[in-house]
């Protein structure tokens, strides 16, 4: 079995990240099978134009997974730009891809709704995310899930080119944990970089203090039963770090009538902040030893490549270019 994911620098990461994403991939690396995880730069490039803030956003990536736990022992961590077979994968299954599949991908057309504006490479992402995954043999996908078409997209674009010609590729699978797949935002959407309304992981405690004592509320009183405590944005994010019996017991309480708002958000933010409180004292070690950082990711392209070669070459060969 072999895990990959990847995380895009396009901004600051944020609780979506983490439970969606990193939390699982960290998970897999204690199971049997390879684990591969890369920063997805050349992603990145379809919304984020500033070159500065794509070489922060990169290592800050870096260093919010080594943070929270990815073991460089056990998993591989890379830049995807550090790997450019990707590029010249992704052109040859781009020339499989019917347009009818890449019109129907729902990121594209959630972004594009929402005014962003549409480029050739923000259409053709899933053509370049079947290449991430084709490329290292990948049998297992964790991915959140409004990211499970793509998978299923890979999918397609691997079995018609190994019904073109001939077998080539591992078709992979993705691996959704429902609990956690769909984290919501401070506004009750879904939470994203693109939406403005994250919870970032390691933000300055002042900053994140006052971001969950500014979720949106009714304006019931404390005293008054609400029944519906379940819908509440900070009942939501309060099951997915916290202990369930805490989580449990404050949902009570607000359903019962006698638990306020402020004070649910004052539970909310302390649990945030205990729960990333040994990730946070790991990532100021590794901002004092960035040597370390950049080496751990020029260590861990190395080791992609040499996967990843092999992969090219066989599909190279099966189309006619050698």
């Amino acid at each position: 079995m072999r895990t990959l994911t990847g995380i895009q620098p396009s901004g600051i990461l944020h609780l979506g990240n983490y439970l969606g994403a990193m939390q699982p991939a960290i998970a897999a690396q204690d199971q049997p099978g390879d684990c591969y995880y890369f920063i997805a730069d050349y992603h990145s490039m379809t919304s984020l134009l500033d070159p500065q803030k794509r070489r922060d956003y990169t290592l800050g990536v870096a260093l919010d997974w080594l943070a929270c736990g990815l073991d460089p022992a056990k998993a591989v961590l890379w830049r995807q730009s550090d790997v450019p077979e990707v590029c010249e994968l992704a052109w040859m299954l781009g020339t499989l891809a019917p347009m009818g599949l890449l019109e129907r991908a729902h990121s594209y057309k959630d972004k594009t709704a929402r005014g962003i504006a549409a480029n050739v490479g923000l259409f053709t992402y899933p053509v370049l995310m079947a290449a991430d995954i084709l490329l290292f043999n990948t049998t297992h996908v964790p991915v959140g899930r409004d990211q499970k078409q793509h998978v299923e997209m890979t999918r397609d674009m691997a079995i018609k080119f190994n019904l073109s010609y001939g077998e080539t590729f591992t078709i992979p699978e993705s691996v959704i944990r429902d609990e956690s797949a769909v984290v919501p935002g401070l506004d009750g959407q879904k939470m994203s970089k693109s939406y403005g309304n994250t919870l970032e992981l390691f933000g300055e405690e002042k900053a994140t203090r006052k971001k969950i004592m500014g979720i949106p509320m009714d304006s019931r009183t404390p005293a008054e039963p609400k029944p519906d405590a379940d819908q509440n944005i900070a009942i939501r994010l309060l099951k997915v770090v916290a202990e369930p019996t805490l989580a449990a017991e404050t949902e009570e309480k607000l359903r019962a009538g006698g638990l306020g708002y402020g004070d649910l958000k004052k539970i909310l933010f302390e649990q945030v902040w205990t729960h990333f409180a040994p990730a946070r004292a790991r990532r100021a070690e590794l901002v004092a030893n960035l040597d370390h950082v950049e080496k751990t990711l020029q260590d861990g392209a190395a080791k992609a490549r040499a996967v990843a070669a092999p992969v090219l070459d066989r599909a190279r060969r099966a189309c006619g270019l050698r």
